[in-house]
């Protein structure tokens, strides 16, 4: 069992080598309570900037766990590839199971979006508050994957401003029924990726149109229709299979 990993955010806690400190109340009350750690247990901090702290719990009072930090590792396990995943909301939990598994995959931005056949409509207070726990899914995600550097989680566009905002990918790609175009037949591409998924229903035409003369090439998985949920993360290691880290070395 490798020790457990716990985002402290750079606002809440300073991370020194060879301090002493209190963590802060989320992850010392998950310590504490959830996985009931006791003093002398090992555990890992890291916020978000990078590399990461080994630390050691000196003593445990209810919700309050205080660490000892050891050296600064500069471990990192980054995909090189810059890779932003374009997704149309989706219903239920399937919005935080993608990000959760887009995170895994090694994304650097997610970034949610409204169309058309959408079936969840967020606006206002409701975004705002989805946004912030979509934010925590993303950390969550990074604490079990061994990630040290969180990715952006954008706040939620429309899709024709999302559209815009991917003009600086070197490649954009749609998933789309029926292309013409497979992700290994096309070149590695020189920059950032950006791909574009839609909700349950898929994009509408006029969507599908609109992502086209904005620069993205429409891809295929193969024969089959793959929902909503399978079809990012599928896209997702197929190009980190092909152009990322997938490829080991």
């Amino acid at each position: 069992m490798t020790d457990p990993r716990f985002f402290c955010s750079p606002e809440a806690l300073s991370l020194s080598p060879g301090t002493s400190v209190d963590l802060p109340e989320g992850p010392a009350r998950h310590a504490a309570r959830v996985l009931r750690l006791q003093a002398g247990d090992g555990l890992i901090l890291f916020d978000g900037r990078g590399g990461e702290y080994g630390a050691c719990i000196e003593a445990v009072a209810k919700d309050r766990v205080r660490v000892r930090l050891g050296e600064h590792q500069p471990r990192e396990c980054e995909s090189p590839l810059a890779l932003t995943l374009i997704q149309a909301l989706q219903g239920g939990d399937k919005m935080d199971f993608t990000l959760q598994k887009a995170v895994e995959l090694g994304v650097s931005r997610f970034q949610p979006v409204s169309s058309r056949r959408s079936v969840v409509r967020l606006d206002g207070e409701r975004a705002a508050k989805r946004l912030e726990h979509w934010r925590g899914v993303a950390v969550s995600a990074c604490e079990q994957c061994g990630r040290n550097r969180l990715p952006e989680v954008a706040p939620l566009l429309p899709l024709e401003r999302a559209l815009g905002q991917a003009e600086s990918a070197s490649r954009r790609l749609v998933l789309l029924p029926g292309a013409a175009v497979s992700l290994a037949a096309m070149a590695p591409p020189d920059g950032p990726v950006s791909l574009l998924v839609g909700a349950e229903g898929g994009l509408a035409p006029e969507e599908a149109e609109a992502a086209v003369a904005a620069g993205f090439t429409p891809v295929s998985l193969g024969p089959r229709v793959l929902r909503t949920e399978t079809a990012g993360l599928a896209a997702l290691a197929a190009i980190q299979a092909l152009w990322g880290d997938f490829r080991g070395g």
